[in-house]
């Protein structure tokens, strides 16, 4: 079998870039497997004692809690989730981050230009339901249109996507959960993939347009539209009158083309999600590299879900351009440890049973291979969630780990495309922002071919580079960012996955 891989001089544990057999004996030192043990999964390197740190990545992931032997199996049987370091050292390692951006030649896609200067990579007409109350006919009503064909006649138009939720009334008009699908409903109203706007209400919400023009101002006015259930009519009427508007716009809308744009105007969502123990050491570091691609383009890579940072926000700390930055994230560190506690919760609730079976223990562990995706240049800027996005560079939003509602708040904020890495694999995609799946091992890759992009199992076999790898993901986002259609489109995924994040009190 191929020799376990150890990642860091400093770790106590190896992993097992293959399959061993019972009886196997991977660090060939005498100490035989006594049950098969996935690739993926960790060997002890060293003997532990209980309460020992174990450490992968060259950082604790948690505590021996049983005796362990060289080349023992470790994972939740004897490992469990522990203190680590928050000694936060802000801006220590910032010009090392800042020596890490690559100086390469500008790189182009065929984008949408839009007048007020955004630029998209689709073109979509979005239905937005301010309330629950109107998700049914704005999701009746895009069903109606596409089986209808009439999109055929328009080829620069992606479809009409309709944006629907389970939330918009039943809360504080001054609350937290209220100000986050605010974000949300604007962010994606005005998004830059979004040539059009109806928003669709039933009228009495608490969720109001005209309140939401007062917030974020009307210099989009032009792209917006908008109707109330009790005003047109009742359901079918409204249902009838959205269809008449699209018609309407969908001329409009047609008449952009793509035209030659900067790659430093793209957005990137970094997403991970159905995570193993082979993302932190493939697709994960893969994706970083095209992260400090990006920024070294002058574009944007947004890193988000905050519980699966925590354990790592240490090294993005050490990377922060200044200290309101490094506590701005600090600050966000903090009230996820007090709403899991609130909630007689734990931040070790995640990892899954699916992220375990590949071979993730704790948390800790899981965050180091999940912060990977972030690269290494500077952190320039922390975000709220769903807040717009206006720093280049590397920056940080709080979203939670749950993949649909962190999509939403970085899509929200502005970014024109996703990447998502997974190990165990997951049938996502997302709206107006496309997603591009990356599998982190060949026995996924060959399972699920429909959904995955791109394989970066081979960084194991050794067929293929980290450095390598980030260039060709970097590559594949420039074809996706110019039309060519992603597994996950293909597959009609993305309307579902539109999840705005529900915080507070439901009244």
């Amino acid at each position: 079998m191929r020799a376990p891989i150890i990642l860091h001089p400093s770790d106590t544990v190896a992993i097992l870039s293959e399959r061993a057999v019972k009886g196997a004996d991977p660090l060939t030192i005498g100490n035989a497997l006594p049950t098969a043990v996935s690739g993926g999964h960790k060997i002890a390197r060293t003997s532990h004692n209980p309460g020992d740190r174990i450490i992968k990545f060259g950082q604790i992931i948690g505590n021996a809690t049983t005796p362990i032997a060289p080349g023992d199996h470790i994972h939740t049987h004897n490992c469990n989730f522990s203190d680590h370091d928050q000694d936060y050292e802000v801006g220590t390692d910032l010009a090392q981050a800042q020596a890490a951006i690559p100086k390469i030649e500008p790189r182009t896609f065929q984008g949408y230009r839009r007048s007020n200067g955004q630029i998209g990579t689709r073109n979509y007409i979005a239905l937005c339901a301010t309330v629950n109350c109107s998700a049914t006919v704005i999701r009746k009503a895009a069903f109606e249109l596409e089986v209808s064909g009439v999109l055929a006649n328009y080829p620069n138009v992606d479809g009409i996507t309709a944006f629907a939720h389970g939330t918009g009334c039943g809360m504080d008009s001054a609350g937290t959960g209220f100000k986050l699908l605010q974000r949300v409903l604007w962010g994606h109203a005005t998004h830059p993939n979004v040539g059009a706007t109806i928003f669709v209400g039933l009228g009495c919400e608490v969720m109001q347009v005209a309140r939401m023009k007062s917030v974020f101002g009307d210099t989009m006015a032009d792209r917006f539209h908008g109707l109330t259930i009790q005003e047109t009519g009742g359901t079918r009427a409204t249902i009838e009158a959205i269809k008449t508007k699209v018609l309407e716009l969908l001329p409009e809308v047609n008449s952009i083309e793509r035209s030659t744009c900067p790659a430093s105007a793209l957005k990137l969502a970094l997403q991970c999600g159905g995570s193993d123990g082979y993302s932190g050491m493939t697709a994960n570091p893969a994706l970083g590299v095209t992260s400090d691609l990006l920024v070294g383009l002058g574009g944007t890579a947004i890193l988000s879900e905050t519980p699966e940072i925590y354990g790592a926000e240490q090294l993005l700390l050490r990377r922060a351009v200044n200290h309101e930055v490094a506590e701005k994230l600090i600050a966000q560190i903090r009230w996820w440890e007090r709403y899991t506690d609130m909630n007689g919760g734990s931040m070790d609730n995640n990892p899954s049973p699916g992220n375990k079976a590949g071979g993730l223990t704790t948390i800790l562990e899981k965050s180091l291979g999940a912060s990977a995706k972030g690269g290494a240049t500077p952190l320039t800027a922390v975000y709220d969630y769903a807040e717009t996005v206006t720093e280049p560079g590397f920056v940080f939003m709080d979203t939670p780990g749950y993949d649909p509602v962190s999509a939403t708040g970085q899509i929200a904020g502005g970014a024109q495309i996703l990447v998502f890495t997974t190990g165990r694999g997951s049938a996502f995609g997302s709206k107006p922002a496309p997603t591009i799946k990356l599998a982190t091992n060949d026995v996924l890759f060959k399972a699920m071919p429909d959904d995955m992009d791109m394989n970066c199992g081979d960084i194991i076999t050794g067929d293929a580079t980290i450095p390598e790898k980030g260039a060709q993901i970097l590559d594949l986002i420039l074809h996706v960012a110019s039309g060519q259609p992603s597994k996950s489109e293909t597959l009609g995924l993305g309307d579902n996955e539109f999840v705005p994040w529900q915080v507070g009190a439901v009244m």
